[in-house]
């Protein structure tokens, strides 16, 4: 892949994501593979986190040992669907600050409309992951990046399970800055926007509804 579009080939992960795709897998399952999933995706995303050496002391010597440098992560949920990523991420990185984004695709124009928008303060000092199952049309990755943009954060990650190559080069088109990590690029989009063979409406998986 590009410098820009990371895709996490993990074995793990590949099996798991294979099982979120059955249409027969249940709501409950679904949710908590989602988990797992986005806790490795976590580790794969965050492994260029700076470290610095700080003295600490072994129950037999002290030592230097690294941990982590600077401000934490920010997670940055595009809502609903991107609060199953977010449940997992916290797990691995439970110190990190949360932020939220609330974006709804308008079903005729496929363009995003926001109704909600929430971030931690002094972000100009953090990284921040932003997350959402699904990179179809790009459209309200876009949107969301461009209002993130506007709190001028060190640095900005996109994160997803499912992409499809039109919305990379729509995303890229926009935000050429911004590295996409996923753990799968599908075939295409259909004529209402959703990703082939992909896994149906994260959404409406994750929670039950229709």
């Amino acid at each position: 892949m590009t410098n820009q579009v990371t895709l996490i080939e993990h074995p793990l992960i590949q099996h798991k994501l294979t099982l979120m795709r059955q249409k027969e897998t249940s709501t409950a399952k679904f949710r908590k593979l989602l988990e797992e999933v986005s806790m490795l995706l976590a580790y794969e995303v965050t492994r260029d986190l700076p470290l610095e050496k700080v003295s600490i002391e072994t129950p037999f010597a002290t030592m230097d040992a690294p941990m982590l440098s600077g401000k934490k992560v920010v997670l940055i949920s595009i809502m609903r669907a991107g609060q199953g990523i977010l449940d997992g991420m916290l797990r691995l990185i439970p110190s990190a600050r949360v932020g939220h984004i609330g974006l709804y695709r308008d079903p005729r124009t496929l363009s995003p409309v926001e109704y909600y928008f929430k971030v931690p303060s002094g972000v100009d000092q953090r990284e921040m992951l932003v997350v959402d199952p699904m990179l179809a049309t790009g459209n309200s990755a876009i949107a969301a990046v461009y209002r993130l943009k506007e709190t001028q954060p060190q640095s900005i990650k996109f994160v997803c399970l499912l992409a499809a190559p039109e919305g990379i080069a729509s995303f890229h088109a926009e935000h050429p800055d911004v590295p996409i990590f996923t753990a799968a690029i599908d075939d295409k989009l259909d004529e209402h926007g959703y990703i082939l063979p992909g896994l149906g409406d994260a959404g409406d998986r994750m929670f039950g509804t229709q």
